[in-house]
């Protein structure tokens, strides 16, 4: 027998699970790196996903706590929106995926973990599912989150200053 050894997991299944709501805590920390948050704007932000179904797998997230879509600002839903497109176009910089899937668990019966709405943004490749998801209840990761938070912080970073320069673009 073959063993596959993902350490990184233990700390998933070991971490004391935090009282109050992430996605209000963390961009407010002033620790972007350490929370792996890409980029933050007025209304919503961009965070790594911390244990991702594949490499790249992103958050966005609107700042004020909401649990429904119906609670959503036009602001914050245009935020949303732009902020969708901007990661889509910075994972296909950085990672080349062949396709997306992109969605949201809304209520603990929907699936969320976390009743703050937020939108998934898993890159996909062809090929990447393979039999250690179905018959090793284990998903391999090919990257270090810390690498992969480096590629992407400086992607995201490059993409809002070249559109600040060319419309006055949006702030941190």
């Amino acid at each position: 027998m073959r063993y596959l050894w993902a350490p990184w997991r233990m700390d998933y299944i070991l971490e004391a699970r935090q009282k109050g709501c992430i996605f209000c805590k963390k961009p407010i920390e002033r620790k972007d790196k350490k929370n792996l948050i890409l980029y933050q704007s007025d209304y919503a932000f961009v965070i790594m996903n911390k244990f991702p179904y594949n490499n790249g797998h992103l958050m966005v997230v609107p700042k004020r706590h909401c649990i429904d879509l119906d609670q959503l600002g036009d602001e914050e839903i245009q935020e949303l929106s732009y902020l969708l497109k901007a990661s889509t176009q910075v994972l296909k910089t950085c990672f080349h995926p062949h396709g997306f899937n992109i969605g949201m668990n809304i209520g603990r019966v929907g699936g969320a973990g976390e009743e703050h709405i937020h939108f998934h943004i898993v890159p996909r490749w062809t090929g990447d599912t393979n039999f250690m998801p179905v018959l090793g209840e284990t998903k391999i990761i090919p990257e270090y989150l810390e690498k992969t938070y480096q590629k992407l912080h400086y992607a995201f970073r490059d993409l809002f200053r070249k559109e600040r320069g060319q419309k006055g673009g949006r702030k941190k």
